[in-house]
Formats: C-alpha cells, structure tokens, sequence
C-alpha cells in the first residue's frame, strides 16, 4: 500500500515543482507594490495607447480567512498589468460589485471580527488602497440585509446599491463590461 501512494505521488509532485516555479515570474507593481502580481508577457498586438478601460468585476465568493479577496486582488492585477503595458492609470476605470458571502469583505474590522471569530478583515487595506486609484465599489443590498449589515457597517466609500443585478445594470448603462474572471 505504502509504494502505491508513493508511486502515484510521486508523479505529481513532479508537475507542482515547474508550476511553483514560474509563479516567480509574478510581481507586484507598478500601481500596487503588495499585492497584485503579474507577468511581463511580450504580447503579439500592441494595446493603443488611447485605448480606455470600463471594467465591472462581479465578487460572490468570500476570502479564505485572513486572506486577500480573490477577486478583488485581481482587480488591482488588472490595473498593474495595464499601466505595465503602458496603458494611462487614468484611462481605468474599474467598479467591483460584490454580492452573496463576499459582502463580509466589505465590512470595518470591528464588525467582520464579531462574525468570523476575531478574525481580520485582509481585504480592508487593499480595498482603501484600490478605492485611492478610483475603483468603485458597490454592495449588493440585498445581500447585505439577508447577512444583517447595515450601512453603518461598511468600509469607508463601499455604495450600497438596491442590488448587484441594479449596480450592474447601471453600470453597463455606462458603458462597463463584465470581466468574467
């Protein structure tokens, strides 16, 4: 039994040794310094330097505790990516739409630790940081009433909307698309 799972992990262990690996490629920055990594990809077309981004990310799953919301860290790898490839910081325009679990993530320290045993809020720096840069961010408020978060309860600058399907519906009425990653 024992050189069956030794001869079957083996193998895999194999294939998680380059993966590991190239995620060295991967950093942060230009924008964000802590968070937000990227790769430098040498791209066969060019982005226009005129080109302009209206981007809405849709965030439903929670963060893994005492970690970065996924979602919202991509939200930032967005914008380093871009501005690395030399599109203008000030043509991104990005809005994150948060709905279902994730609504904790949008929450001040005091209230998230109060529901998630004393844990912090990991995503709370990151999105101050990200709302510094002009993205918006929008709570779903029907989430928020079925988690029992009022609006004294958010972050500072989190828009309470009727709803995720409202926010997206306006802001597509603006002009964003939604990235669905």
């Amino acid at each position: 039994m024992r050189k069956f799972c030794l001869a079957t992990l083996l193998p895999l262990l194999a294939f998680a040794q380059p993966a590991s690996a190239q995620m060295e490629n991967f950093k942060p920055g230009p924008v964000f310094e802590k968070f937000g990594p990227v790769a430098t990809i040498q791209a066969d077309e060019a982005l226009p330097s005129e080109v302009e981004f209206n981007i809405a990310f849709d965030v439903a799953q929670a963060a893994d505790p005492d970690k970065l919301n996924r979602t919202i860290e991509s939200t930032a790898r967005f914008i380093n990516m871009h501005v690395a490839a030399g599109v203008p910081e000030e043509n991104i325009s990005l809005a994150v739409v948060v709905h279902g679990g994730a609504a904790f993530d949008l929450t001040s320290q005091e209230f998230f630790a109060a529901r998630k045993d004393g844990r912090q809020n990991a995503s709370a720096a990151a999105i101050a940081q990200l709302q510094d840069h002009g993205v918006t961010f929008y709570l779903c408020g029907q989430s928020a009433a079925a988690q029992g978060i009022d609006k004294a309860d958010l972050l500072p600058g989190v828009i309470m909307s009727l709803s995720a399907m409202t926010a997206h519906a306006l802001l597509q009425q603006q002009g964003y698309t939604i990235n669905p990653f």
